[in-house]
């Protein structure tokens, strides 16, 4: 399963990131909660894992935001200190589709996403992406280029799937930096060695390099019918 985790709490948030990766998914995670619905919005997962007490925006605005505005249908594994049953009520009022209480176990959190995944298996769909002859899949993440199996590492199919969501506006580093790995890097080498792999796979696929560089300002997706 591809995870999304919105949790504020450093060692929780490193839990289960590293179980769930550690049981083969693949996880992005956020701290606050407009990164969180940043993420949500603009990438597709499988399931989210979200906590309740967020900085930046509560768990049940976020929740709300996503089924209500976004119109997203993602299954959401709600997280909380709180065990009242009008809590419960009110988290499932917002789009939650299970709720768990802290401290739980890592292998229960795990089986409920497990469920909620097979559950919503048909309901959850994901439209492919397009922007002239590139094509991308973002629930099996397949890439082609002018009919090109394009092969590409996990963070550079992040970046490029950010990319062709919002071809034509340009998106900064940071921001970049933010979405695929949850926060700003301490210098810019590692995107530019992203960047570098992701454009070098495309070009020997199609014969040109689609991303553009906007200097000091950021990267979009030049017409690829070109």
């Amino acid at each position: 399963m591809r995870i999304l985790i919105i949790e504020d709490d450093a060692t929780i948030a490193a839990n289960l990131y590293d179980f769930l990766e550690g049981h083969g998914h693949s996880i992005d995670a956020a701290g606050d909660g407009i990164t969180g619905l940043h993420l949500a919005v603009s990438q597709t997962f499988d399931v989210i894992v979200l906590d309740l007490g967020l900085p930046g925006m509560d768990g049940l605005t976020l929740a709300r935001k996503l089924r209500e505005e976004a119109h997203v249908e993602t299954p959401i594994l709600m997280l909380t200190a709180r065990d009242t049953l009008d809590d419960r009520l009110e988290g499932f009022s917002r789009g939650a589709d299970d709720y768990l209480v802290k401290p739980f176990s890592l292998k229960e959190v795990e089986a409920r996403l497990t469920a909620m995944y097979r559950r919503a298996s048909g309901r959850v769909t994901s439209r492919l992406l397009e922007h002239g002859q590139l094509t991308l899949d973002p629930k099996t993440m397949a890439v082609l280029f002018a009919g090109n199996e394009v092969k590409l590492p996990p963070k550079c199919l992040r970046i490029l799937e950010l990319l062709m969501r919002e071809p034509q506006r340009v998106i900064s580093r940071d921001e970049i930096e933010r979405l695929v790995w949850g926060e700003a890097q301490e210098t810019s080498d590692t995107l530019r060695s992203h960047l570098h792999t992701l454009r070098r796979a495309l070009t020997a696929a199609a014969g040109f390099d689609p991303v553009e560089t906007l200097h000091g300002i950021g990267y979009r997706l030049r017409n690829t019918d070109a």
